[in-house]
């Protein structure tokens, strides 16, 4: 199909917020429910977006994650709120180790006031931006670099950090599938934050409202191995009885200033 104008300022929102609700949509473009409905029909029978209950994202792949640089601009604003509802929960002197990901370089922006943090990170951009904080030493996993993203990846990766035992593991995850599942594309990823989960005392999840209900080909980990989940705006059906039934702490910052 050929999107009329309001279609293809529509798509052009989806694709900067990675995924957004039908009412925002509709307050976006002062038209109705049903004026959207009915677009966001058109697209998505058309493969150009997803839909999900109460909103639309961009067509997801179960084996391939969005570009990196992509993801730097996806739903920057709610990385942002949890980041800060992240380094609030944070306390002076612990341990941590941070993960690859956008929402964690946010994370990293946020810990940049923190005192005597210990940072493990298998994350570079992580890295060069805690190196700005002199209250936080820094330490690097070895291994591959990726050279999309910086990540560092592959079996020494894994042998490094399972010398350690922090006190915060922190992740994030491309998607959580109604089966109470966290699920990644690249699974050298998966297997370092299997790694990072085993060597913490706590592990936080760190994931915006567009990871609910998004497939991935590998599984990660269970809802129930985690302790604490930041996001952005209340999790919809089924994820809120799944994440009482795991007994997760789920820290929602969708108010925060």
């Amino acid at each position: 199909m050929t999107p009329n104008p309001r279609q293809a300022l529509l798509l052009d929102e989806v694709r900067e917020r990675g995924s957004v609700t039908v009412e925002a949509l509709a307050e976006q473009f002062a038209v109705t429910l049903q004026t959207v409905r009915r677009d966001v029909k058109l697209l998505a029978d058309a493969g150009l977006l997803a839909r999900f209950h109460g909103g639309v994202r961009l067509p997801s792949s179960t084996t391939e994650n969005i570009a990196y640089r992509q993801r730097q601009h996806l739903n920057r604003k709610a990385k942002r709120r949890i980041a800060r509802a992240v380094a609030a929960a944070v306390p002076p002197g612990c341990s941590l180790i941070i993960n690859i990901g956008t929402t964690a370089e946010a994370i990293a922006h946020e810990l940049l006031h923190h005192q005597g943090l210990r940072v493990i990170t298998n994350n570079l951009n992580v890295a060069a931006i805690l190196s700005d904080n002199p209250d936080c030493e820094v330490i690097v996993a070895g291994g591959i670099v990726r050279s999309r993203d910086r990540g560092i990846v592959g079996e020494a990766t894994i042998d490094f950090i399972r010398q350690f035992k922090v006190d915060i593991g922190l992740i994030g995850i491309s998607g959580i599938e109604g089966d109470g599942s966290l699920r990644d594309f690249d699974y050298r990823e998966v297997k370092v934050a299997r790694a990072i989960i085993e060597h913490a005392r706590q592990v936080w999840l760190a994931a915006d409202h567009s990871k609910f209900g998004r497939p991935a080909m590998v599984e990660l980990a269970r809802l129930d191995e985690i302790d604490m989940l930041f996001t952005d705006s209340a999790p919809p059906a089924p994820f809120p009885a799944l994440l009482a039934e795991a007994g997760v702490a789920c820290i929602t910052c969708e108010d925060s200033p």
